[in-house]
């Protein structure tokens, strides 16, 4: 461990004496991949550092309980026990930030929700799993922002994109892509029955231009006017924006603001991660099952977790974890279930690598 440590500490200061060179500066995607290098690694040097403050602090209380002052030995034995104690919690900290991390964990996110099966009701969980999802944003002291909405007349939605901006958001939210499934008694049900509906949800992290390359003569955009509910229009003038992405057939759009152009520049921002996140899946669809991650693949269409109302039960069914706290859950309380599946993910590749 110790060796790999010292690998990356010599890699920190490289970077470190790279960022401040006028030429890497200069250089936008360099000097981004640097600093995102840079950042990523921080973590790793601080936890070293307080790893080999305690081993030092080890050797000093051991030397000192060679003393002849009785009273110095039994302050050298306190000692001593902490910093095994320091010294064997920053040695299984650092053994899991030394695994492999992923590059997009410090990225902000775009969030798609999608009604499936259920109807209205699939429309109504949509809406709800997008205030679970904007509270929960709200508690990390995250900005949400809506970048497109299709809005039914009893308020759901059949689908809604928005993105979430702050620190370490991929990180939290990573492991909420696939199929939700709810159960409960739709306000639509005279006859008090359970409904199952499902939504679907997708996490794309959100990408800089340097990380996706589009060519403009590959575009077609189109302009439109805004509507709501129901397919009523709300302006009058065409500033919604629709943007085709030719070779791979994509098209995103966005009408929530009033300005065409901010409209276009969060469509362009949706179709890099849009585009961004199909690369990575085609590189990660190289790695051999064996070695995926346990707590699933991230695909949209598998089911990973049931919101049961009548029993306030929620079950993640990747992990086999049940909580019946539904209604803090659903009010932004999502800290337990997101840690739960991050420690899950880091024990899986822990055994993988044989730790």
């Amino acid at each position: 461990m110790e060796e790999k440590m010292e690998i990356a500490l010599a890699r920190y200061d490289e970077i470190s004496m790279k960022l401040s060179d006028p030429n890497v500066v200069s250089d936008n995607k360099l000097y981004t991949e640097l600093m995102r290098e840079y950042k990523s690694l921080t973590p790793l040097i601080d936890m070293y550092k307080r790893y080999k403050s305690a081993r030092n602090s080890l050797e000093d209380a051991k030397d000192a309980l060679e003393d002849d002052d009785p009273e110095l030995r039994r302050i050298a034995a306190e000692e001593l026990d902490a910093a095994k104690a320091e010294l064997e919690r920053c040695g299984e900290e650092l053994k899991l930030l030394l695994l492999p991390r992923d590059p997009d964990d410090d990225r902000s996110v775009i969030v798609e929700i999608r009604a499936c099966a259920g109807g209205e009701e699939a429309a109504l969980f949509a809406n709800s799993m997008f205030r679970m999802y904007s509270m929960y944003a709200a508690r990390q002291g995250w900005k949400v922002d809506v970048m497109s909405a299709n809005e039914t007349e009893l308020g759901g939605y059949r689908e809604i994109s928005f993105g979430v901006e702050g620190e370490g958001v991929y990180a939290k939210l990573k492991y909420e892509s696939g199929v939700h499934r709810v159960q409960r008694v739709p306000e639509t049900e005279s006859q008090g029955r359970i409904q199952t509906s499902t939504v679907s949800v997708a996490i794309l992290p959100e990408v800089e231009e340097v990380d996706v390359n589009i060519n403009p003569a590959d575009l077609t955009i189109q302009t439109f006017r805004s509507s709501g509910a129901g397919g009523q229009h709300i302006n009058k003038t065409e500033s919604a924006v629709r943007i085709i992405h030719n070779p791979s057939g994509v098209v995103v759009e966005c009408q929530e603001e009033r300005s065409q152009m901010k409209n276009k520049d969060k469509a362009m921002k949706k179709l890099y991660a849009i585009l961004y996140e199909a690369e990575k899946a085609a590189r990660d669809s190289a790695i051999a099952e064996d070695r995926r991650v346990q707590v699933g693949s991230g695909d949209r269409s598998e089911r990973i977790r049931t919101y049961n109302f009548p029993q306030s039960r929620v079950t993640d069914h990747r992990i086999n974890l049940t909580l019946y706290k539904l209604d803090d859950m659903m009010n932004g309380d999502c800290g337990e279930i997101f840690e739960k599946l991050r420690i899950a993910d880091m024990s899986a590749k822990l055994i993988d690598q044989g730790n």
